[in-house]
């Protein structure tokens, strides 16, 4: 069998470049590329292999560990987890920076391989710099803290075993139901050792993502239960848009009736000018989408993890005789709700459960229904994006001003804070992917390296990002990335001063203002940060605006514009739209000397024992 000698950093390189993935039948680059910051874990065994890979592997310099993993984690989902960026760093504070990062991917069911630097195998210079040594356990390294949010773990200890480690990470990275985020921890000096591989470890792969066809009795079992529904309600997650199934699902819910409504990571698969589209469902839902949810007998959920702010901390629901259809790649989520479980891809699931469903057609009543929350929310939701002469406006106004200027393609990212609320139930997306939220860890800081990883998988989209000022400041780093790279984007900055959304929160609660927002917070002095002049500082151009008109301004200046521009506006941190949304399990204190704490105690009991009874 032929071999050739190669480091086990440079066979990696080599595997991972020789991967192919076929999208609408055209053969693409599996990895398209690799983000790199490097160290003394790194440099000297990844960063040689990677250097000489050149364009068959590119490499992207990072200003902050995190952010790249964050950036991974949106290219794989504005890709639809068809394509795949891989992130390194050093042993240490570079390793244990991306671990939020892989958490993010594991909880959205996103592929993105992680290479962080690791101790050196043969343990002699031991402890090395930045090594974390475990008192009872010689095999611990500060990687083990990437285990509990990986598909698949793996350390690297012998240069041969990287041939079986990647290709189990393969298999995780390309299948639709174990999708996730893979690490190999990389020994130091096993990057470095030489090893005789075999030359068909580096032929060409090609990947096509395979669709799950269901198990025929679950057919049967769903069909039976959609057919006997009066009040059914489709549920749309973001596996519909990660099956390409847009499309079937709006056919097949417009042929038979049933109103339809999405989760944050389904939004955008379905058009919300269909008459049976709902919109936002949820606590951060429509009140059109919540109504029928409230009441609804049958639930076909669609590629969703039915996570609490969809379900109301599973109070939404309210129905006790409700039935929930889990059509999901994945046992684990399709078995959810006391569901009955339809395992299999979205596109498959819904041909055959259509083929299964004969003639029937829901109640035309429920359409009635459906139409007459719409027009009311919609009124509803004008009322609250309409424009305003205000200094201070409020995030729905800030998103009316960008809806007027968007366009059918554009794409807009957001991640946690009070403006994924406003967006989920005000957003109105013009294509699929056109709505980017990272919501499932609601990660602080995601929103701009969301916003370069979105460009990079949609280059000819404009992308606009949504930022409060305490997710700036939490990460804005790659700001400066995205100049140097030469990738366009346009970033919102609303001023809230502080944490606005967690401040509205604590009120709701009963609890006194504090610690959010920065005048209840301890301080010597009034800070005011100059949010335009730092984003230039970083290499982009910016404006600080002080209307609504201006704002819109500035908007079509961005588009016009070929460069990282960031827009600055002052925002009214007590405002939000309180129309809509569903309940949420937030726990108020027993005991409290404030009186307003036993107040809100009082409602939190009384909403406990609504869910029991709707139980």
């Amino acid at each position: 069998m032929p071999t050739i000698r190669l480091t086990a950093a440079q066979a990696l390189v080599r595997a991972m470049a020789a991967q192919r993935v076929e999208i609408d039948g055209a053969e693409v680059p599996l990895f398209a590329g690799m983000f790199a910051i490097f160290g003394h874990g790194n440099v000297a065994g990844l960063g040689e292999a990677l250097q000489a890979a050149g364009d068959a592997l590119p490499t992207y310099r990072a200003h902050n560990e995190q952010a790249m993993g964050l950036a991974a984690v949106a290219f794989a989902k504005a890709s639809r987890r068809r394509r795949v960026m891989a992130c390194t760093t050093s042993i240490g504070p570079g390793a244990t920076n991306m671990v939020t990062a892989a958490a993010v991917a594991h909880v959205n069911r996103l592929p993105v391989l992680f290479l962080p630097g690791d101790v050196f195998a043969n343990r002699v210079p031991d402890p090395v710099l930045q090594q974390v040594e475990d008192f009872g356990d010689g095999t611990v390294s500060a990687n083990d803290c990437f285990r509990p949010v990986s598909r698949y773990f793996d350390r690297l200890t012998r240069p041969e075993q990287v041939m079986p480690a990647f290709r189990r990470a393969l298999e995780v990275l390309t299948d639709p139901a174990e999708c996730g985020p893979v690490t190999l921890a990389f020994c130091q000096d096993v990057q470095a050792e030489a090893y005789d591989y075999p030359v068909s470890f580096f032929e060409p792969r090609l990947h096509r993502i395979r669709r799950a066809r269901p198990d025929l009795r679950e057919v049967e079992d769903a069909a039976k239960a959609l057919a006997s529904a009066k009040r059914p309600l489709c549920v749309v997650g973001g596996g519909v848009l990660y099956s390409e199934a847009e499309r079937e699902l709006a056919a097949f819910c417009a042929a038979r009736g049933v109103p339809i409504c999405e989760t944050q990571a389904g939004k955008s698969a379905i058009d919300e000018d269909l008459p049976l589209s709902m919109g936002a469902i949820g606590v951060t839902g429509t009140s059109a989408a919540n109504a029928l949810a409230a009441d609804a007998d049958v639930v076909l959920a669609v590629g969703t993890r039915l996570a609490d702010f969809m379900t109301g901390s599973n109070a939404l629901f309210s129905d006790p005789a409700r039935r929930v259809i889990g059509l999901n790649v994945q046992p684990f989520d399709a078995g959810k709700a006391r569901g009955l479980p339809l395992v299999a891809d979205a596109r498959e699931g819904l041909a055959a459960l259509d083929a299964a469903l004969g003639a029937w057609r829901a109640p035309a009543a429920r359409a009635e229904a459906a139409a007459e929350g719409k027009r009311a929310w919609l009124a509803e939701a004008a009322r609250h994006l309409a424009p305003t002469d205000s200094a201070a406006p409020s995030d729905a106004q800030v998103l009316g001003a960008l809806m007027r200027k968007a366009r059918k393609d554009d794409v807009v990212v957001a991640a946690a804070g009070g403006l994924p609320g406003e967006m989920h139930k005000l957003w109105r997306a013009g294509a699929p992917l056109g709505y980017h939220m990272e919501y499932g860890y609601s990660c602080m800081g995601y929103e701009i390296a969301g916003g370069l990883g979105v460009k990079l998988a949609l280059p000819g989209r404009e992308v606009f990002v949504l930022v409060g000022d305490g997710s700036y400041l939490m990460m804005n780093s790659e700001l400066a990335s995205a100049a140097m790279l030469g990738l366009k984007i346009t970033v919102v900055v609303v001023d809230n001063r502080g944490f606005a959304c967690i401040d509205r929160l604590q009120r709701a609660t009963g609890g006194a203002g504090f610690n959010n927002l920065l005048r209840d917070s301890r301080r010597v002095a009034d800070v005011k940060v100059d949010f335009a002049a730092h984003a230039r500082a970083l290499g982009a151009e910016a404006v600080k605006v002080s209307s609504i008109v201006a704002l819109e301004r500035a908007l079509d200046e961005a588009r016009a514009g070929q460069r990282v521009r960031v827009i600055v506006i002052d925002g009214d941190p007590a405002q939000s739209t309180g129309a809509g949304g569903a309940w949420w399990d937030v726990a108020v204190p027993e005991v409290s000397v404030r009186p307003q704490v036993a107040a809100a105690r009082a409602k939190y009991e009384e909403a406990l024992a609504k869910r029991r009874q709707g139980a």
